[in-house]
């Protein structure tokens, strides 16, 4: 999808995910020490606000202006400071290794476009950074729930690794990792079901 198709989406609805933070993020970045952040892909912020919420200095970068707005918003109701940018991740220049702390979170795309990402994104990070990365899964779309149709745009945790292959870093997870997906409002009564997603958090060194 591109910026004018995601645009719509986020106008059609007050939210399109949920207001708090994705499960792997709370768990992977909560005892982490607060400094600089980049939450690439951040759509309407929730991840962004939830960093900011502890004390991170955040910079969040979306193309759509839409989503970014919502975020801005947000941000605003809980007195939040989030830098707002809108850029493409594939081109988005943040000068140089400026962060403590880089977020992917459900970008998906393309094995070209995806190693582009990963690499812009990784080179962001200062020497004894955190990158973090969460995505749906290759397996999910014959085991899991939910998550992209289009099979060229799932990748699992060990492509990423190769995504970086000649970037020096230190592994602290790199795997595939179940989250449980509870029924909407208008199905209540049936049973959760399990999605599967990659996850990879690495340190530069």
């Amino acid at each position: 999808m591109d910026a004018g198709s995601w645009d719509q989406r986020y106008a059609a609805t007050e939210l399109v995910w949920s207001g708090s933070a994705n499960q792997f993020v709370a768990g992977e970045l909560a005892s982490l020490r607060a400094g600089q952040a980049l939450d690439l892909a951040a759509g309407e912020g929730r991840n962004a606000l939830w960093l900011a919420e502890r004390g991170w200095r955040v910079t969040a970068v979306d193309f759509s202006r839409v989503g970014l707005d919502k975020g801005r918003r947000l941000a605003e109701q809980r007195r939040l400071a989030v830098d707002w940018v809108c850029a493409d991740v594939l081109t988005f220049d943040a000068g140089g290794d400026a962060f403590d702390l880089v977020l992917l979170a459900y970008l998906q795309l393309a094995v070209d476009e995806r190693r582009t990402a990963v690499r812009r994104a990784f080179t962001c990070l200062r020497p004894g950074g955190t990158f973090l990365l969460v995505a749906h899964d290759s397996t999910n779309l014959t085991e899991g729930t939910g998550g992209p149709s289009d099979p060229s745009v799932l990748f699992t945790a060990e492509e990423v690794l190769g995504d970086l292959d000649g970037e020096r870093f230190e592994v602290q997870r790199a795997e595939r990792v179940p989250r449980v997906v509870q029924p909407e409002e208008a199905h209540r009564g049936a049973p959760a079901r399990t999605a599967y997603d990659a996850l990879v958090r690495l340190v530069r060194t």
